[in-house]
Parts: structure tokens; sequence; C-alpha cells
């Protein structure tokens, strides 16, 4: 098919090999062409704007940081609505606010074309290996025909319901995942303080019922030389989905204490000066109030 992707930063540079590997012609554009080099010689066309990009493709993906970058990329100036043709797919899969997504969402909708809110579950390395998620929101007719696509992106592709709701999800799964983390520096923390090797402690919880994927290529992290120069997820970029977390749940009226409490350890990782980490550096959090060098 003809793709279109907006937006080729980490996710994007990993997502749109996968698309091309599939058999499928991708256009990309992105606000720093630099960026797309390597995609370019690979064999992805250019398109010099996000409305360009909708022009030459049946359906369009975007990936950017926040719902004001989304409304610019959609809706702005040589957007992407202005040029997909009508009955065409653009499927976002950026997380941000579900109400931010259905109102982008309507707009296509008015302008006879059909949007799909899409994020992807998973780090560079889930992608890289094939094994992230993507959950939809949105009409299902419109799903089931993407739905071959997707699986080129990876193996797990749900149905959430509608328009909104896969960004209410992903925000669910990020809150969780968040925790986990953030939990789990606390442990090994706990465990270290007690006498046991960092490395001993690592290990008996990977083997541990309280293991799972994220931890399993996480985890390493906190020993020492593993830290990644680029991280998967700075605390930064972490604590702008715990935010959403917690948006979500004053305005719905749902209670999210753990997501408050993690979010603090991003604010004392930021205090620290930690901040540029992946977020698992909150583990050194945990060691510093204890007394831990």
């Amino acid at each position: 098919m003809q793709l279109g992707f907006v937006g080729l930063g980490a996710m994007g540079q990993l997502i749109v090999p996968r698309l091309m590997a599939a058999g499928h012609e991708v256009t990309g554009w992105n606000r720093s062409r630099d960026k797309a080099k390597a995609l370019i010689k690979s064999g992805m066309r250019w398109a010099d704007t996000p409305r360009a990009v909708a022009e030459r493709s049946e359906i369009v993906f975007s990936i950017v940081t926040d719902s004001k970058a989304v409304r610019a990329v959609a809706l702005g100036n040589d957007g992407i609505v202005s040029g997909l043709r009508a009955g065409g797919i653009y499927v976002d899969m950026s997380t941000i606010e579900p109400d931010e997504s259905r109102s982008v969402a309507a707009e296509f909708s008015k302008a006879g074309s059909i949007m799909l809110d899409g994020p992807i579950s998973g780090s560079p390395v889930t992608v890289t290996q094939g094994n992230a998620s993507v959950m939809i929101g949105g009409d299902e007719h419109a799903f089931e025909r993407i739905k071959p696509v997707l699986l080129a992106i990876g193996p797990k592709v749900t149905h959430i319901g509608g328009n909104g709701l896969a960004c209410q999800m992903k925000i669910a799964v990020n809150l969780l995942l968040m925790v986990e983390v953030i939990a789990f520096g606390e442990a090994i923390a706990l465990a270290e303080k007690g006498g046991v090797a960092r490395d001993v402690a690592l290990d008996a919880i990977l083997k541990s019922v309280a293991a799972s994927p994220v931890l399993g290529y996480r985890g390493p992290f906190i020993l020492e030389g593993k830290m990644p120069a680029v991280p998967l997820a700075d605390v930064t970029l972490q604590q702008k989905d715990m935010m959403l977390a917690l948006n979500l749940g004053r305005t719905s009226g749902s209670p999210v204490p753990l997501a408050a409490a993690a979010n603090e350890m991003m604010n004392a990782c930021r205090g620290l000066g930690i901040d540029r980490n992946d977020f698992v550096v909150a583990h050194q959090v945990y060691r510093r109030l204890g007394g831990q060098k």
C-alpha cells in the first residue's frame, strides 16, 4: 500500500523500516529533514509537508510529542487533513489526551476522512524485536481495513473501542509501567540496604514471579556502566505521560495515588540533576534517601 509517516523521531525511525520491509511504499515527513536521511537512503520517499505526505498515501501514520504537535501536523497549515483523500485513514500513534484525540478525529470526519488513535505500547527495544503492541480507537471497519498494515509494526493489535479510548488505555498502561519500574528501584534499594549485592538482587527479581518484559530489558540499566547514553525514555519524557495519567484521574474522579507517588520520584530525579537518564534511574533516589552512596 501507499503509506505516509509523519514524525520520524526515535519510534518513527524504527517503524518505517518495518513497513517498508513488509512491501509497502512509505512517504515521510519530519520537522527536521536530517533525521530522515537514513530512511530516505533506504528507500523512503520524502515530502515537504504533512499535506504532501497525505496526498500520496492511502493511510497516514503520525507519532509526535504531544497534542499540540498532533494538531499542528494534522490540522495546521498544510496539515494531513487537507491532503487525505475522501475515505482515507489517518492513524495517530502519539500518546495524548483522549479528548484531544476525539476533537481532532471530529475534524477529519467533517472532511470526509477517518482518524483512528493508535498508540503503540513498547520501547525502541520491543519495536526492534517485533514485540510491540498497537491499540486502536475509532471506527471498527477502518480498523479491520488497516489491520494487516498494523501487523507489520507488531504482532499484537487490539481494537479498544471508540475514538479516544486507545489513548485512554495507553495512558493506563503507561501508569502501570511507570509504577512498576519505580517500585523495582525501591525493591532493589531495599535489598541492597540489607547487604544483597545489586547484581544478585537484579538476577533474583528477574527470576521471580515479579519479573516482566519491561524489567527484563530495563532492569540491567541500574548496574554499573549499563545506563544507556541515549535513554529509552528519560525522566522528562516519562513524566509527561505520568502527568497525563494524573490529569485523567483528576478530571474523571478515578484515584491514582500510586501514580502520584511515582511522579514525586520523578521530581526527585529532576531535583538531583539525574533526569537526563532513563527513568529507571529513580533507583538512585531510593539509595540516596536510604543513606547509600
